[in-house]
């Protein structure tokens, strides 16, 4: 039930209102989502294109990538248009769509890094089993039964959103349209929706991140049975996952699980997981592994080349 009565739009306050800082928020944040846009794509399209990286981890990033263009997209374009604009209104059912948007690809990023680690700890602890339970169609459930899961999480963020009643203040101090600056403006009492919002976002940042720690700490142990070689090669892949890992569940888990209390520095935080941490999966991914080096290499390289003799 929709308990808004009076507010038919939001002012996003953004980052700043020095003039003279938003529009350096304008260039860096164009660039950076380009790079976010441009990174993720190649990655989509390679690990679609590509016969050689056909294995589970690769599927897993396959939609890792994807998540990350579209979480960014929820929120990058409005952040980067509102640096410029006079008029930063964002309309109440624009602020809904977002609350829903954002939650929903966070949450699907959440669970789609745990699949990945779920996916090592398997190749690495029962490696004579791992083509049997990492097939395509194991694989394929897992990542529906998280679209589903990210489904459930973002409606109830929603429902909870919706029976906020807005009759004073419309201005958000934040860049995008999430539950904690909203019950700031809220015209009731939030303590309850508040607990409900941390045992909901809270709990998932919280519970997964522990559920990924002990997942790497197993691989790690086990990996005391390889060669020196074989523990390079998975002690890269790992790295790579830990640090993914790190910074988006670092600056989710400070946002989520503390009462309903803001802080200055909580958009600059929030910048790491829905701009930066997007940005910089694509690089961690590629510059760390030979393989997605190597596929890119020989399917951007071939067009490249062929689109030159063309010409």
């Amino acid at each position: 039930m929709v308990m808004n009565s009076t507010v038919n739009e939001f002012i996003l306050f953004g980052l700043t209102q020095d003039p003279r800082k938003q529009k350096a928020i304008f260039g860096v944040f164009l660039m950076l989502y380009l790079a976010t846009l441009l990174g993720n794509f190649f990655i989509v399209v390679t690990i679609k294109r590509s016969s050689t990286l056909g294995s589970p981890m690769y599927f897993f990033l396959f939609y890792l990538s994807f998540t990350d263009a579209c979480l960014s997209t929820t929120i990058a374009p409005r952040l980067i248009v509102d640096a410029i604009s006079q008029r930063k209104t964002i309309s109440y059912k624009e602020c809904m769509t977002q609350v829903f948007s954002a939650h929903f690809f966070g949450c699907m990023e959440i669970f789609v890094l745990i699949l990945m680690a779920f996916d090592r700890y398997v190749a690495i602890c029962k490696p004579l089993r791992y083509t049997t339970i990492m097939n395509r169609h194991v694989c394929s459930v897992l990542v529906i039964l998280g679209w589903v899961g990210s489904c459930i999480h973002s409606s109830a963020q929603i429902l909870l959103a919706l029976r906020l009643p807005f009759c004073g203040s419309n201005v958000i101090d934040h860049y995008f349209c999430d539950l904690q600056p909203l019950l700031k403006l809220a015209c009731m009492d939030t303590y309850v929706i508040n607990l409900l919002v941390v045992s909901n976002s809270g709990a998932i940042c919280t519970v997964s991140f522990i559920i990924l720690l002990i997942s790497y700490v197993i691989i790690l142990y086990s990996l005391r049975k390889y060669s020196a070689e074989g523990r390079r090669k998975a002690l890269s892949t790992c790295t790579s996952h830990f640090i993914v890992v790190v910074l988006f569940f670092g600056p989710c888990i400070f946002i989520y699980t503390r009462p309903a209390t803001t802080f200055p520095v909580d958009k600059m935080v929030a910048v790491f997981y829905t701009i930066i941490t997007p940005m910089l999966n694509p690089l961690i991914y590629t510059l760390r592994n030979a393989e997605v080096k190597n596929a890119m290499k020989r399917l951007w390289g071939r067009k490249v080349f062929s689109e030159a003799n063309d010409k």
